[in-house]
């Protein structure tokens, strides 16, 4: 394989590989906005992440069986260009169905610029961007949201996607097709099952964490972007670690680390945010430890890069979406008998304050009004009956406040619980997967 001397910068392309991995959660954050904007369920909404995921793997599953024989430039720019124009038709998305379906043509765009790019960057800058991509997704859509609103994330993709096609388009490169692609079943095989296990278990970390900290304990999209932003950070520093352990070693303890991060996720006894930091600390140490080690065993740096890498982004992404489709239908199931059971702790909290009833009174209705918003979709803001009626200048009404926002929150993060340990039983999969297959992951 060589590339003629003309070369790509490889700046804006590595951007663009970042980009499509970050896809992936990077609208985690917005989930909250577009649940209310959108008039949805849980499981509507969850398929804007889930279409995009679906649509990388199945398109780069199917592209394992000719990419050797493309020209690795031309399936860039194509994945490039497609890319550019689903991330516009997002941003003008005025229903839930066609935001869905532009996802999943950006899904389809991600997969090929994927692996186009890959023989183009080398595995080195290819590996650490897809890393670095996941890893920020979701504070980045959350500062973005935040500071604008939802559409934002899809109009900053935009530009990214561009200034790579410009790339490509000036540098004229060419890739020799590949010839005689052996794979090593027996390393790859495990590599590429861990990989897609630990891309399941991350689910909890960048979806199911999320949605609590935002949906639940009433972050701002900008508040829930710090919190996460300690799994990219863990990410970041443990890859120093990484490089001078066995890899064994590395893999098995990413895995261990994110399982028992996820196993505090789940065991989180109310909003605890210190806590949930610490267990996303675990999680990203995990993803910088395992990852990058599995990415590289996954690879063949030799006649077989531009397959062998398509084969593992179609395996980290049906990680997800299988993750995806069990965790979605179990928070479906959950969330609404917690949220009758919240609205009763909270009932019992407001009847048992020593207020009077010149205040209950009032503030129970707000709440109920509240309470009927959130049926509908939207996300309710608790405080205001309280504040509405004096809790900023009353001590016991603003306790009464706090006892009442404390109880509902306690009972709902409980509700996430299962959904947690699931995502933790995909890294102990992986944990044990690697522990079987140990000396091909040697």
């Amino acid at each position: 394989m060589s590339l003629l001397p003309q070369r790509v910068r490889p700046a804006p392309v590595t951007a663009a590989v970042a980009i499509a991995f970050a896809d992936s959660s990077i609208v985690v954050l917005a989930l909250p906005e577009l649940y209310g904007r959108f008039d949805t369920t849980i499981q509507g909404v969850s398929w804007v992440v889930t279409s995009y995921n679906a649509a990388v793997a199945v398109t780069a599953l199917a592209l394992v069986l000719f990419v050797h024989r493309l020209n690795a430039a031309a399936v860039l720019g194509a994945g490039l260009g497609i890319f550019l124009a689903a991330s516009i038709a997002c941003a003008a998305a005025q229903s839930l169905e066609f935001l869905i379906g532009a996802r999943a043509v950006q899904g389809v765009g991600a997969a090929l610029l994927l692996a186009g790019s890959l023989p183009l960057l080398g595995p080195g800058r290819w590996t650490a961007a897809g890393t670095f991509g996941l890893a920020v997704g979701p504070a980045l859509g959350g500062v973005l949201t935040q500071a604008f609103d939802w559409r934002a994330i899809f109009v900053a993709q935009a530009p990214v996607a561009g200034l790579a096609l410009v790339a490509v388009v000036r540098a004229h490169p060419h890739v020799e097709a590949e010839e005689g692609w052996k794979p090593s079943l027996a390393r790859t095989v495990p590599a590429n099952a861990c990989l897609g296990l630990l891309f399941g278990a991350l689910v909890g970390a960048l979806f199911l964490a999320v949605l609590l900290v935002i949906s639940v304990w009433d972050y701002s999209p900008i508040g829930g972007a710090v919190v996460v932003s300690a799994l990219p950070a863990a990410a970041v520093a443990a890859r120093s670690l990484e490089r001078r352990l066995p890899r064994l070693t590395a893999v098995c303890g990413g895995a261990a680390l994110l399982a028992l991060g996820l196993v505090g996720l789940a065991l989180l006894p109310s909003a605890r945010v210190g806590l949930a930091v610490w267990a996303l600390l675990l999680c990203g140490a995990g993803l910088g430890l395992a990852v990058p080690v599995l990415s590289n065993l996954t690879l063949d740096r030799g006649a077989g890069l531009a397959r062998s890498g398509t084969l593992t982004v179609g395996a980290r992404h049906l990680g997800l979406v299988v993750a995806l489709a069990v965790i979605a239908p179990l928070l479906a199931s959950k969330v609404p008998a917690a949220g009758d059971k919240a609205l009763l702790r909270g009932t019992a909290v407001l009847l048992d304050a020593p207020i009077g009833l010149d205040k209950k009174v009032p503030v129970a209705l707000d709440l109920r009004g509240a309470f009927a918003r959130a049926q509908a979709g939207e996300t309710p803001n608790l405080a205001q009956p309280f504040n509405a009626h004096g809790a900023r200048h009353d001590s016991a009404l603003a306790h009464v406040r706090d006892q009442l926002l404390g109880a509902i929150e306690a009972t709902i993060t409980r509700a996430s619980r299962s959904a947690f340990f699931v995502c933790a039983g995909f890294a102990a999969l992986a944990l044990l997967l690697a522990a079987l297959f140990r000396r091909r992951l040697a």
